[in-house]
């Protein structure tokens, strides 16, 4: 139970709580917690974990995918190399996810009507140049 008389902290006191973490704060731990993020939601995105599977959008996992591939190369020069064995490992299950759900059936969306596309009249530059050859002409 939390005490009514205790005082919120202010404004300026959260200011400079948040200027002191920021002044340990490194690029390769936000390299690091991004990463992490990244798998955490393509897990989601995969309907990996119980309860997520209305969230399933294989678009969103190839992006997270993505995404963490392209960081990879920035942690294995970071401070963070030695710890990568469980960030590739996970990425491994998302990649396999998607390649699994990749090869199912999506759900069907209604068709959308086609375009027409304009034929223009005439032959096209590359047949009058004669340098196009057409079958049977």
């Amino acid at each position: 139970m939390t005490d009514p008389q205790q005082q919120q902290p202010s404004e300026e006191e959260v200011r400079a709580a948040l200027e002191e973490q920021l002044k340990h704060l490194t690029v390769d731990d936000m390299l690091i917690e991004s990463a992490v993020s990244l798998v955490n939601l393509g897990g989601r995105r995969a309907g990996l974990a119980p309860g997520t599977e209305d969230e399933r959008d294989l678009e969103q996992l190839r992006r997270a995918v993505e995404a963490v591939r392209a960081l990879l190369p920035l942690l294995e020069q970071g401070k963070h190399a030695d710890q990568l064995g469980p960030l590739r490992d996970a990425l491994a299950r998302l990649q396999m996810a998607y390649a699994q759900g990749a090869g199912q059936p999506q759900p069907e969306r209604p068709p959308e009507a086609p375009k027409e596309q304009e034929k223009p009249e005439g032959p096209g530059p590359a047949q009058k140049s004669g340098k196009l050859w057409i079958p049977g002409q």
